[in-house]
């Protein structure tokens, strides 16, 4: 069976870093999904692609998969682009000494 270690990015609408350092093995789809004829839902007779399992660290995440004989592929998660520094308000009409803009 296959599974994929990931490690989640946040979500637009997150400032923080919350739920974002842990690692997420996911199972792949072992069976096709179905068409319900009656109402059009689709479903699934997989109930292992709705386990998500974290772990602390990537090594800990590999680890449960060699033990569990998981064929896994690792994604490593993207660096993001330096934080740009928090200014106030205040800031924006800052002057030098000399009364000219500092920005």
């Amino acid at each position: 069976m296959r599974a994929r270690i990931y490690q989640p990015s946040r979500n637009a609408m997150q400032s923080g870093t919350a739920k974002t350092r842990h690692w997420v093995l996911v199972y792949g789809p072992a069976a096709s999904r179905e068409i319900d004829p009656l109402m059009g839902w689709t479903g699934s007779t997989d109930t292992q692609s709705q386990v998500r399992l974290r772990f602390d660290t990537r090594e800990e995440a590999l680890a449960y998969a060699q033990e569990n004989g998981l064929e896994v592929d690792v994604t490593e998660p993207q660096t993001r682009a330096p934080i740009i520094r928090p200014r106030g308000y205040g800031e924006n009409f800052a002057t030098d000494r000399k009364g000219s803009w500092t920005h």
